[in-house]
């Protein structure tokens, strides 16, 4: 949130990550003849019956009608942030047998290659291939191989590269069969929304469908998925099989997971659509002063705006009331706790909100942690307030190198806020209102990139409030990303999302309610949270903020995410019925544009 003009700060924030590709292997020029006996043992190596076959990361394979090499069909493979696109395949082999592997490709740089060989791994990759160019290697099997994977990709933050006319020539191996029932079925995390299971992996399995109540709910390239969506303080029975060319094993033995006690604030009473917005009740920001008295009714969750650290690490939050000299008609502390206790007894939240644009918190100590707590109670208990709303922004958040794991934070900023933020709960009972307001890069990017990542270099900022949200997120009342001030992102249809319309609000609101594998590890899935826990961000008029969205546009979004209408080319992973509402900044900006916000939340609800 801003004191200022709307400044974008998304973009520069990713420091450019460059990794040198490396020689995965020596193009063969030559290839052993085949014998009268070899066949071409792989499926569907031309691409002629789409994906069948194959397994891709991340959704980065689809199959193209353009440009080909043989048929109408080839692959095509679209490396994104931290996944190279890698297409793969097991393919049923003979021991001691030799086999060539070859395929047409086309985009720079392009890889094929085979792992489970039994003696050697190979690979072979081609730096530039303007034009459709052969790739070929070979392998002979180790005495008890039956099963190898061939696989194709390219490589990071590359463009898309095409496969097409993969073949594996050698023996015949012997016929694909069923998978075997999983075993070891288990659970690894349990929360108020949502389950995550592991179980022991199947040899010859490509794939693992989970079920819940006997109804299929997700599906699994390795033996670990997270099912989300769920309802608080409910018994539920999960079972997983195992899936490959052949067909899918039988169910496996039930594991029975009940999720803990519902979050939302424990005791907290919100109205089922619920309108926030931030007042400036410490500066004016060019749009005008609004008295706490004068915030109409249609608000029911009010952020004061802000308090700011004395210093970036000390921790010590300050609140005060607008100086005269800035905000004339700003009322006396009094009338403002009095308008507080008013709007309180019509049953609205009145909150402070910690950080902005301006205010940089970085609990980088347990000093600064406890200063935190110690000075923001102070502030609840001066103002009679309902509770905290975390808006930290640009450095307050990032993540130390090695700190890779949003489950486990290792990193003191994240693991002090963390820390803070329970022992205010815990202080203030099941009623204390939690609210958060991260931008986008510091949510939605994590399905991209995370921390520094996984060779460094990149913004250890991103994805940076994920552990926080994760392990606060019983405690949560609400989420409002601010869905501006932002560049494009990347949804769950692997597609860039651009601020300012419908669309993008869909997708990033679809993935905080269906989870997302972070940085596109599908074993580190951030589950998703309860409709009733996420509001959509916006800024309430075009000086408020970059990205503003007509009322048009607004409630396309909402029928959207709500009774699944007015969509677009998105595709919800869900209709979410519950979703709690909307929050702006901010409400001086929205009376500067005539309440054009607010009253189009109030027409959209029937309020």
């Amino acid at each position: 949130m801003e004191r200022t003009g709307p400044t974008v700060r998304f973009s520069g924030l990713l420091a450019t990550c460059t990794a040198a590709v490396l020689a995965a292997g020596a193009l063969v020029a030559t290839a052993p003849a085949a014998s009268a006996a070899d066949v071409d043992v792989a499926r569907n190596g031309t691409f002629e019956a789409g994906l069948d076959g194959w397994s891709c990361t991340a959704g980065s394979g689809s199959v193209v009608s353009t440009p080909v090499h043989g048929g109408t069909k080839a692959l095509k493979g679209t490396p994104a942030g931290n996944d190279n696109a890698k297409c793969s395949q097991a393919v049923t082999v003979k021991p001691n047998s030799r086999y060539t592997l070859s395929a047409w490709v086309q985009g720079s740089p392009v890889y094929l290659g085979a792992t489970g060989t039994g003696t050697t791994d190979v690979s072979t990759w081609t730096q530039s291939a303007g034009a459709w160019k052969q790739l070929t290697t070979s392998f002979t099997t180790g005495p008890s191989t039956t099963s190898v994977s061939v696989y194709t990709h390219g490589w990071y933050g590359t463009p898309a590269h095409y496969v097409d006319d993969l073949t594996l020539v050698g023996p015949g191996g012997g016929p694909v069969v069923v998978p075997a029932v999983p075993s070891g079925l288990r659970t690894t995390a349990i929360t108020s929304s949502s389950v995550a299971l592991s179980w022991n992996a199947v040899s010859g399995a490509t794939g693992y469908d989970v079920y819940r109540g006997g109804t299929k709910v997700a599906s699994a390239t390795g033996p670990s998925a997270t099912v989300t969506g769920l309802t608080a303080s409910t018994a539920y029975s999960f079972q997983v099989t195992a899936t490959n060319a052949a067909g899918e094993s039988a169910k496996s033995a039930a594991v029975t997971a009940t999720t803990t006690a519902g979050g939302g604030g424990g005791g907290v009473q919100l109205p089922s659509r619920a309108l926030v917005g931030y007042l400036h009740s410490s500066f004016a920001n060019g749009s005008g002063y609004t008295r706490m008295a004068d915030v109409p009714a249609s608000w029911d969750v009010i952020n004061l705006a802000f308090g700011e650290p004395t210093s970036v690490t000390s921790g010590d939050i300050r609140f005060s009331l607008c100086p005269v000299a800035e905000c004339p008609n700003v009322e006396s502390e009094a009338e403002f706790k009095a308008a507080i206790k008013a709007k309180q007894a019509a049953g609205k939240k009145v909150l402070i909100s910690i950080g902005g644009q301006n205010g940089q918190v970085q609990l980088a100590s347990t000093a600064a942690r406890d200063a935190f707590v110690t000075s923001v109670s102070k502030i609840i208990d001066t103002y009679g307030l309902d509770g905290l709303d975390i808006d930290f922004e640009g450095h307050s958040l990032s993540l130390n190198t090695g700190d890779t794991d949003f489950r486990a934070p290792t990193s003191p900023v994240i693991v002090n806020l963390i820390s803070a933020v329970k022992t205010l709960k815990a202080k203030y009972g099941s009623g204390f209102v939690l609210t958060m307001a991260p931008e986008t890069f510091f949510v939605q990017l994590g399905y991209q990139f995370y921390g520094s990542g996984p060779w460094g270099g990149q913004d250890p900022r991103a994805g940076a409030y994920l552990p926080v949200i994760h392990a606060l997120r019983d405690d949560l009342t609400l989420l409002h990303v601010q869905d501006y001030n932002s560049g494009p992102i990347m949804g769950l249809d692997n597609q860039y999302h651009s601020m300012g319309g419908a669309d993008f609000h869909i997708a990033m609101t679809d993935m905080l309610l269906a989870g997302f594998p972070v940085a596109g590890n599908t074993s580190r899935v951030f589950p998703g949270l309860r409709p009733d826990q996420v509001a959509i961000g916006l800024p309430a008029s075009t000086q408020a903020g970059n990205g503003h969205t007509s009322p048009a546009e607004v409630n396309k979004a909402l029928n959207c995410l709500i009774k699944k209408t007015d969509c677009g080319s998105y595709q919800t992973h869900g209709t979410w019925t519950d979703l709690r509402g909307l929050m702006t900044w901010s409400i001086n900006w929205d009376r500067f544009n005539n309440w054009e916000f607010s009253r189009n939340f109030d027409s959209y609800f029937g309020s």
